[in-house]
């Protein structure tokens, strides 16, 4: 029975020779088949090469070189005693909240915003804060902000009549500073804010920051022009750094601006700054960064108009550490509202001193 189950269902062995024979001609026919291929191969790469050329890696963009910080980091910049804390705080000297706002925001150097429309009235202003700063050895900060059509007509709504009047601004602007040292921040939003312009519009927009930054190259030549350029949850790297061609600040320009008024995180706004500078590949120029205000960093919808709950950031310096940015300034006076605690441009004690809690 054993027998009968084991041999059940087996095939007669063939043999040897039989075997051996079969598998030899499935080598050959594998071989020539394999012969087959190659030469396929090698004649298509041949057209290839006649027709198209050698097939090469593409080539990796090369990193940039980062300019060292343009400032010494012991640079002290310029406290007015003017700024609108400071005035507040001399004006209520009894209230609960004077002391906080005397030491934490009025004490500190901020920016002085140029809105005036008349061109002797802003001469004269940008001169004596020129004076003034020198006097002390420090550096002011000055915020050109008369551009035509300012913010769409929006919140902060104003500027000058038309590009020939901010022309003959810019140059009144200019006579001011003189040979003295300054930072200028060229007309926050204007870049990144276009979306209310026609062709035309956006041509003369390009055309009048262009003319106020070589004005300024030539008639104030100690004087520092950071562009503005929006903020990392605003326009693309690469979109801003198309305007800011256009604006001229290849040839003008010594850096750009960022975070203006907003409420970023440095590090966010840092890596923002630095991608439209490697977009430009313009290594020269420096980035400054607003931290007035961001010390708590964005809201979570990033609200950008008076959004509580916010900080105050970084204090003024020049000492940031990090290649390619120039410094941390306080560009919006903190305590000034941007439209909706009040409106735009008014100091509102409440709101200053919420940011330094």
């Amino acid at each position: 029975m054993i027998t009968k189950l084991c041999g059940r269902g087996r095939h007669p062995r063939p043999p040897t020779r039989a075997r051996t024979s079969r598998w030899a001609g499935r080598g050959i026919a594998q071989l020539i088949v394999m012969v087959l291929v190659v030469e396929v191969v090698m004649a298509a790469t041949t057209v290839q090469a006649l027709f198209v050329g050698p097939v090469r890696a593409p080539a990796t963009r090369p990193s940039l070189p980062v300019a060292k910080p343009f400032f010494p980091a012991t640079t002290r910049f310029y406290v007015d005693p003017h700024n609108p804390a400071a005035t507040w705080v001399r004006d209520h000297p009894h209230d609960r909240r004077a002391a906080a706002i005397g030491r934490w925001i009025a004490a500190e150097p901020q920016a002085a915003w140029l809105t005036e429309t008349n061109e002797s009235l802003i001469e004269e202003r940008a001169r004596n804060l020129v004076r003034t700063a020198a006097a002390q050895r420090r550096i002011p900060v000055l915020v050109p902000y008369n551009i035509p059509q300012r913010d769409c007509q929006q919140l902060s709504s104003g500027g000058a009549g038309d590009t020939a009047a901010y022309r003959r601004w810019s140059d009144a602007l200019t006579r001011g500073i003189g040979h003295g040292r300054a930072i200028v921040i060229l007309e926050p939003d204007a870049l990144a804010h276009m979306s209310c312009l026609k062709r035309r519009q956006r041509a003369d927009r390009f055309a009048a920051l262009a003319y106020a930054a070589r004005a300024l190259q030539r008639g104030a030549p100690r004087a520092r022009v950071y562009y503005d350029a929006g903020n990392s949850g605003w326009q693309p790297a690469r979109t801003m750094a198309e305007r800011l061609r256009r604006a001229g600040i290849e040839r003008y320009g010594d850096g750009i601006a960022v975070n203006v008024s907003n409420f970023n995180a440095t590090a966010d706004e840092v890596r923002y700054g630095l991608s439209v500078i490697r977009e430009l590949r313009r290594p020269r120029l420096g980035v400054v960064v607003d931290t007035s205000r961001n010390g708590a960093g964005p809201t979570r919808k990033h609200s950008f108009c008076d959004p509580p709950g916010r900080k105050l950031g970084r204090p003024p310096t020049a000492a940031t550490g990090i290649p390619g940015v120039d410094a941390f300034l306080w560009i919006k006076q903190p305590g000034q509202a941007d439209g909706c605690a009040a409106g735009a441009g008014m100091f509102v004690p409440g709101y200053a001193y919420r940011l330094t809690r």
